[in-house]
């Protein structure tokens, strides 16, 4: 059992979560890393190794909720607590017009964006109000559409939208238990399923048109930022963006 700070990463096996779970573990955090495909997660966790921190690989769908069950029961018993919970997983659906979107589509978004970060945060409260010391952090990855919609993404926006009520709740009711959470909106950042930006995505006046893109590593050091303050701290909201994205004055 190691005696360091314990952070699970959800989505770590590639762009956003892969960054953050190296930065993390560049900034000495031992790492659990959740996803649902073994291969890029066992890749992670050994470049997490050859900085010298434990990581430790569980396959995990979070929309599953057996799967939660298992993925927090692989902490208690490898690390016997969870100081930082990086609820980062997500899916969208395929950019079809709002009446042609199947149901199935827009429940596999909502199992895994919402569903997902919620049952990995039931989970989370459960481990951090019963450890010793009591408490840690959650943080929840909201996304640029957590404020405004781009178009035919309503299975992801409402999901983003849902994830910032979800943040304000978890951060009250976890108030008594020393369990502070924060979200973080994060736009353009360049990751492989971003590259279609740089090329030209749709925009709210129905052109197509090339966005810029920031260093993932930037969004990597925020989430090490607020992973790394005193619990006495939060950042609650925090947006990180390529400063040019059409998102101020967006439409």
């Amino acid at each position: 059992m190691t005696t360091g700070r314990i952070a699970l990463v959800t989505g770590a096996g590639s762009g956003i979560g892969e960054a953050c779970a190296l930065a993390l573990a560049a900034a000495g955090w031992s790492l659990v890393l959740a996803g649902r495909r073994p291969e890029p997660l066992e890749s992670v966790a050994e470049a997490i190794r050859a900085q010298g921190q434990e990581a430790l690989a569980v396959s995990t769908d979070v929309a599953d909720p057996g799967a939660v069950t298992a993925l927090f029961d692989s902490v208690q018993i490898r690390f016997g607590r969870l100081d930082l919970l990086f609820n980062n997983a997500g899916t969208g659906a395929p950019p079809v017009p709002l009446e042609e979107l199947s149901l199935e589509a827009w429940k596999r978004v909502v199992d895994v964006n919402l569903t997902g970060a919620f049952l990995c945060t039931q989970a989370a409260f459960r481990l951090m109000k019963a450890q010793q010391p009591q408490g840690g952090r959650i943080i929840n990855n909201g996304s640029i559409s957590a404020h405004a919609p781009r178009p035919r993404s309503a299975p992801y926006t409402a999901t983003k939208h849902a994830i910032t009520g979800l943040t304000k709740s978890t951060s009250l009711d976890g108030r008594a238990y020393n369990i502070a959470c924060g979200q973080i909106d994060i736009g353009n950042a360049a990751t492989p399923l971003t590259v279609a930006m740089s090329r030209g995505v749709p925009q709210a006046n129905g052109e197509m048109s090339a966005e810029p893109l920031m260093d993932v590593r930037l969004v990597a050091d925020a989430v090490v930022y607020m992973a790394g303050l005193p619990l006495e701290a939060n950042v609650q909201f925090m947006t990180v963006m390529a400063t040019k994205m059409p998102f101020i004055g967006r439409g």
